[in-house]
């Protein structure tokens, strides 16, 4: 392993970043806070926390709250994508833009290598099973983040990677109100993929690679540019320039005088689309003394930007909370989803890829069958017929065509979500209450995939049709019993229970060809059986839990929790995880020393210590590992024969891999509590990790899971919350927030490991280094691609050299996929009646390594495969200072992996912009009307990042993999409160 210090590198800051923080710096030093104050109640508000609530600023754990209102209205289906750049500490991945699509989050780093860094959802005080997709964003209230240890060590070992909680609405006391919200919009691509040449330049482009091709010692070069004129329509399959340009492109590699394209099909007109939007959702609520009640309906229909794809929900759900005596409160929270996700292909390099389709082909080849002199060649009937481009070359999608087989095929995703909570709290006493809870969640997912047998792929196989059956249930009961009570200036608060939690996994798939009749699309309609299969998992969990906090005068807190789980993924001996947090806070804004500063608002010094542990090992494909302490085995078919062959061997000696969580902070308040704001630092060390670790294949297994190594997570965060200016009329307020990271492993026993193609793990390094070659650029005399090649003489002396061959060339570290820093920025504005927001996030430092742009970078050796632009500055005899190789047919492996097509990670988006206007309430009082606002909203707006087609935001390892990009959606409605 050679390491390698990247030195004098620089990071490039958004322009609209810098512009964003200066008005934040330039509002809060010119204004002048006017007399009133903003509410005391704002500055000690009561947020979520782990099976109950607090108030903020006395609470000694680290948590932060994303209203409703910052969720309800935004055009986001999956409420995951309105973390990012909201909360201090959280980073928001949103790999695909497929929508119904997950975004990956993180809760103060990576936490594990082989095991879950999944944080956990709380959905109203009870652990979440279902898919996150099925609560609607309009049914929120609040979201809180725990953070530290003190905030989530009562979940234990479900809540090691952080949790979300989840507050869903409920009815207020006092006249029942219905509101709706209709919003109508349109989506599209957030970046422009890549540019391409255009044919014209294509074709120029490939005669020189051809002539290059051609060119030997028997074969000069005007040998070379003959055949290559000769020969070039025949290599590509296709001549758009008509039968009077047989052969377009001349001896000297320009086109003939005259000769221009007789069409222009760019394939992402076709493929992709502006795509409609419509959501609508209403919902009841109201309350009286003793009870309350919420309900609501929701219906989504989310067309992706590419051709059948989209996202259709219908959700509903009610919630009644009651006083059924005084001494006892009973409510119920019962919702249910029923969602179809059409989603082709869009994530991996499959040659079905609609994003690759739209992206590989050049526009030379038609997508619909053209004569020689570029009319349309038409049907009996006079309709075009597709073309299915079996004369191009098979790196141009060969015999293959989306835009026709798409809409014959399936690629359906159907679920059932249906979640159930229940509670009675019994009161004893005032001081003294026991709570008991039970919750499920049922989600059934159907797969339907189904290639037609008339177009395309199918016709080999005479279709095919797989269709699958997901069914999970969980359920989790819960038992705490509550002691809060008041001595004078003591107040103590203890908590006490017993949680069950336990999981059931069914699935079943097969697979049937050859397809009698078309328009059939279930497998009993198909004749052969090529696949069939199925399994069960089961988890349980038993768990105690207790509490105690106590406080002086309100001015002293400390508190400290226990949390015992067992779980069925260990064996006996090591099933028990034991976890701990400790914590205190000191509310200095109630000390005379302060209060005669007449400068805070409000100081609080907060800290925590603790514990927590994960068993949510997983396989190296990324499914739950359940029975990791067992020996497994795999069943094969041998000559009609049961055969069994050892996957996995038996780990009995693995255990709990454990998060310790240190947790510093400041909350403050001044100015008239018009600047708010809260200072973290947070040390995170996982140990004992969960590790696949890869063995050699000889073996007959490819890896087993054990506990090795160490990883740290450390950073400073810092929320700020401003209003520059309050007057009666207007309101300005401006928050930032602001999260540092450095993820490293501080301990590998069995030294660095070479994870996958690009990624190493090593003491000192982070969990996503690259390890690849180092491109040193194009030799200036001959325009062969060089890379770095590093080794020792004779004497040990280091020596560094190039080479024109990639298998000689040196893997190095290349530095991290994660940023140093990321954060948000949002400011919004109240005038009247008039309402305007704009969020905008952004992160710096890290890299990515695009290797989507280099399928369009091939030097000439995959001919018929679109070209990017970047082709255009080749070398050439008299372009040598380049550092874009020489084109040939004869390949030199220029896009394999390395440094040439890592880029910086820096990037900042206009997530969010709304402006909505709220019509006098005397228009419509007389109908009853009490609220009525029309809104305009964007989504992903704008992305300022230097790498032009690409989506910055892509999976956390900092690696593309032909995904679906990020989609700009606006929205245009209204809301409306009887």
């Amino acid at each position: 392993m050679i390491n390698k210090n990247l030195i004098n590198s620089k990071v490039w800051i958004p322009p609209v970043a810098a512009f964003f923080l200066g008005i934040v710096s330039v509002s809060a030093q010119n204004s002048k806070p006017k007399k009133d104050t903003l509410k005391e109640k704002e500055i000690d508000e009561v947020v979520v926390v782990a099976y109950g609530k607090a108030k903020r600023n006395s609470y000694t754990g680290s948590v932060a709250t994303l209203s409703g209102d910052k969720i309800n209205n935004r055009p986001i289906t999956n409420i995951t994508k309105a973390l990012d750049g909201q909360i201090a500490g959280v980073q928001t991945t949103g790999a695909s833009g497929q929508p119904g699509a997950l975004s990956t989050i993180r809760i103060r780093g990576i936490g594990s290598v082989s095991a879950s860094s999944d944080p956990l959802f709380v959905v109203d005080g009870i652990p979440f099973d279902g898919n996150i997709n099925a609560i609607s964003p309009n049914d929120i209230e609040s979201i809180s983040v725990l953070k530290d240890a003190t905030a989530s060590a009562l979940y234990g070992s479900r809540g090691a990677n952080g949790i979300i909680i989840i507050t869903t609405k409920s009815g207020k006391k006092g006249e029942s109100k219905v509101n709706l919200n209709i919003s109508q919009g349109f989506s599209g691509r957030a970046v422009k993929d890549y540019e391409q040449v255009n044919t014209d330049q294509y074709f120029q482009l490939y005669w020189e690679a051809m002539r290059n091709g051609y060119q030997s010692d028997k074969v000069n070069a005007q040998q070379a540019g003959q055949m290559a004129t000769d020969n070039i329509v025949s290599a590509l399959g296709i001549n758009p320039y008509g039968v009077n340009y047989s052969k377009p492109v001349g001896t000297d590699g320009k086109l003939l005088p005259g000769a221009t394209p007789l069409w222009n099909d760019d394939w992402r007109d076709i493929l992709q689309r502006v795509a409609s939007r419509n959501q609508v959702d209403l919902d009841i609520s109201g309350g009286s003394e003793k009870s309350n009640y919420f309900f609501s309906l929701g219906y989504l229909d989310d067309k992706g930007m590419a051709i059948e794809s989209g996202f259709k929900r219908y959700n509903t759900r009610l919630k009644i909370n009651s006083e059924v005596k005084k001494w006892l409160n009973v409510g119920v929270n019962l919702s249910y989803t029923n969602s179809l996700q059409q989603a082709p292909t869009s994530s991996d390099s499959k040659a079905s890829n609609i994003i690759n389709a739209a992206r590989f082909v050049p526009s030379f080849y038609p997508y619909y069958e053209r004569n020689a002199d570029g009319s349309y060649v038409l049907d009996a009937d006079g309709n075009r017929i597709y073309d299915f481009g079996k004369y191009r070359p098979t790196v141009a999608l060969q015999n293959q065509n989306a835009a026709a087989s798409l809409p014959l095929d399936k690629n359906e995703n159907k679920e059932d979500n249906f979640s159930g909570k229940g509670f009675m709290e019994f009161t004893f006493f005032p001081e003294l209450k026991f709570k008991t809870s039970f919750s499920v969640d049922l989600v059934n997912y159907n797969g339907h995939y189904y290639t037609n047998p008339l177009l395309g792929q199918g016709i080999d196989t005479g279709g095919s049709v797989t269709k699958s059956n997901t069914r999970t249930l969980s359920y989790t009961t819960s038992n705490i019993l509550t002691y809060d009570k008041k001595f004078g200036k003591h107040h103590i608060n203890v908590l006490a229970g017993q949680e069950f939690y336990k999981y059931d996994y069914q699935t079943i798939s097969g697979t049937r060809n050859r397809f009698g009749l078309p328009y059939y699309y279930e497998p009993d309609a198909a004749s052969l059986l090529v696949d069939f299969g199925g399994n069960s998992d089961k988890l349980s969990l038993l768990s105690y839990l207790g509490k105690v906090e106590y406080d002086f005068n309100n001015t002293y807190f400390l508190s400290a929790s226990g949390r015992a789980d067992g779980s069925s993924r260990f064996s006996k001996d090591n099933r028990w995880g034991r976890f701990w947090s400790v914590g205190a806070s000191w509310k200095i804004s109630n000390e005379e020393f302060i209060k005669n500063l007449n400068f805070f608002n409000q100081l609080t010094l907060r800290a925590s210590y603790g514990g927590q542990g994960n068993d949510k090992l997983l396989r190296p494909n990324g499914q739950p590992l359940y029975y990791a302490y067992q020996e497994l085995y795999k069943t094969f078919n041998l000559g009609g024969e049961s055969g069994t062959t050892l996957e996995k061997t038996g780990t009995p000696d693995l255990k709990w891999e454990t998060n310790l969580n240190l947790n510093v902070g400041l909350e403050f308040a001044i100015l008239n509590n018009r600047i708010k704001g809260n200072i973290e630092y947070f040390k995170r060390e996982s140990q004992d990790l969960l590790f696949n670790v890869p063995v050699a294949p000889s073996i007959g297994i490819s890896d087993y899971p054990a506990n090795i190594g160490t990883i740290q997570n450390t950073g400073f965060e810092l929320s700020l919350f401003t209003t520059p200016v309050r007057t009666d009329n207007f309101q300005w307020n401006v928050d930032v927030n602001l999260s540092t990271l450095n993820n490293k492993i501080t301990k590998l026993p069995k030294g660095p490991l070479v994870v996958g193609q690009t990624k190493m793990l090593r003491e000192g390094g982070s969990v996503y280094d690259f390890y690849i070659q180092e491109w040193a650029g194009v030799d200036p005399s001959n325009g062969n691609p060089l890379w770095k090649t590093i080794s020792q003489d004779a004497n040990g002396n280091i020596v560094e050299g190039t080479t024109s061959e990639y298998a000689k060339a040196t893997k190095i570290l290349q530095g991290s996929a994660l940023p140093k820093l990321t954060g948000g920025v949002n400011t919004s504005i109240a005038y009247k009646n008039f309402d305007f927001s704009a969020l905008l996030t952004f992160k710096i430092g890290g890299k990515i390594l695009d290797t989507d742009y280099t399928s369009v970078l091939h030097n000439g050796s995959s001919g018929g495969r679109a070209w990017g632009v970047e082709m255009l500055n080749r070398w050439t005899p008299e372009n040598t200072n380049t550092d874009v190789p020489a084109l040939s047919t004869r390949t030199n492996n220029w896009t394999s992996n390395s440094t040439r097509f890592l880029y910086s990670g820096t990037y900042a988006r206009l997530k969010n912009v709304s402006l909505g206007y709220t019509l006098p309430s005397d228009y419509f009082e007389k109908i009853g009307l009490k609220k009525f606002r029309i809104y305009v909203q964007a989504e992903n707006l704008l992305t300022f990042y230097k790498h032009k087609g690409m989506d910055p935001e892509q999976a956390l390892d900092g690696t593309t993999y032909y995904r679906y990009p990020a989609m700009r959606t606006i929205t245009f409605g209204l809301q409306a409160t009887l």
